[in-house]
Order: C-alpha cells, then structure tokens, then sequence
C-alpha cells in the first residue's frame, strides 16, 4: 500500500471498504465507508441469518438508499445539504436497525450469527463514515469509481495471462492512472494522450 505511492501523501476524504489498514493513515481528512460493500454484507446476513436479520438488515438498507436517493436528487436540484429533519430521520432507522442486529446476535453461537453481530456493531461503531455522503456531497456513496481504475490493470492480466514485466506494468499503471484523472476533470482520453505525446501533458491543479 505504502509502495502504490498514494496512501502515504494523501491528504482527503479516503472512502474504502473499512479493512483495517486503511484507517492506520491517519494525516487523511476523514473516512468514509463504501456504502455498495455494506449493503452486499446486509443482503448477506439477510440471506443466511433468521428473520430478525432479515427486518434489521432490510431497514438498514432501506434508510441507506433513501439517503442516497435524496442526495442525487438534492445535487440535481443545485442544493449542497439534505434537509436535517430527513437526514435525522435516516440517521436513527440505521442506528437502531443495528442495535437490533447486536441484540439478535448477541449470543453469537455460530459463525454466521458472530459475522451479523460484528457488521451490526461496525454500523454503531462507524455511523458517521458510513453516512459522511449525506452530509458532504463531495463524498460518493460508495468507492466504485476507484474499484473500476484498477479492474482495468486485472482485466489485462486475465485476458494476457501477467504483465511481461514490472517496467511494462508500471507504465500501463501510470497510463491508466493518468486518463482516468484527466477524465474527471473533464479531459478527454484522446486529447490527454496527445497532449502528453507532444511533450506537454495535462497536469491537475495542485492548489
């Protein structure tokens, strides 16, 4: 992680899927939680646990989505907050959704009722990460858009069998790397790669 070059220096919102090591960066401005990873874990506890985890995890999932709904529609709308009331709402059927997956849990006899425990304890633990979209637009729902930058690099090395070597695959990182900033930014692939060819690349504001 420390070699990728990114981590160590980054200065913003980090959103991953709470593994651990992610949070031993701390100069970051914050965390926040993907929201897709959750609510696969959600439908997974609902999927293998009783009927109590398939109410708590349901609500769950329901007060997530109506956030995320509620965000795409406010930034539609030119809007930059949620109205509080809403997002109190949504706020309290989450947290007391998983207090109920804690209290359904607790005895915690199998692997997958401690699995369910753990997820609904995770909820409490990091609430505010996991619903820091809601209250700051600029955090996305979920870390997807990082996942589909580095499905490309797999996908090579599917469809190739490995990458020949680590200078090839070093440059096909700092190319992918490269169109895929200047895409955000509103840049096309084919103007970036031209203007990098002419000796003149595109580089993002560092301010």
């Amino acid at each position: 992680m420390n070699a990728a070059g990114v981590l160590p220096c980054f200065r913003g919102i980090a959103c991953h899927d709470a593994w651990a090591p992610y949070d031993t960066y701390g100069q970051v401005a914050g965390h926040a939680l993907c929201n897709a990873h959750l609510l696969r874990e959600l439908a997974g506890a609902a999927g293998n646990g009783t009927a109590a985890d398939v109410q708590w995890t349901g609500q769950a999932a329901a007060a997530l989505l109506a956030l995320k709904d509620a965000v795409a529609r406010a930034s539609a709308a030119g809007q930059d907050l949620l109205d509080p009331e809403f997002l109190a709402r949504q706020s309290h059927l989450l947290r007391s959704a998983a207090l109920v997956g804690v209290r359904s849990n607790a005895a915690g006899r199998t692997r997958i009722e401690k699995k369910a425990r753990a997820l609904a304890r995770r909820l409490i633990r990091r609430h505010d990460d996991y619903l820091r979209f809601a209250r700051d637009f600029s955090v996305p729902f979920d870390n997807n858009a990082a996942e589909r930058e580095i499905r490309m690099s797999k996908l090579r090395i599917k469809v190739s069998g490995c990458m020949r070597s680590m200078t090839g695959a070093a440059q096909f990182c700092a190319i992918r790397s490269y169109l895929a900033t200047a895409a955000k930014h509103g840049i096309s692939a084919l103007d970036a790669l031209i203007r990098a060819a002419g000796g003149q690349p595109w580089l993002p504001d560092t301010t």
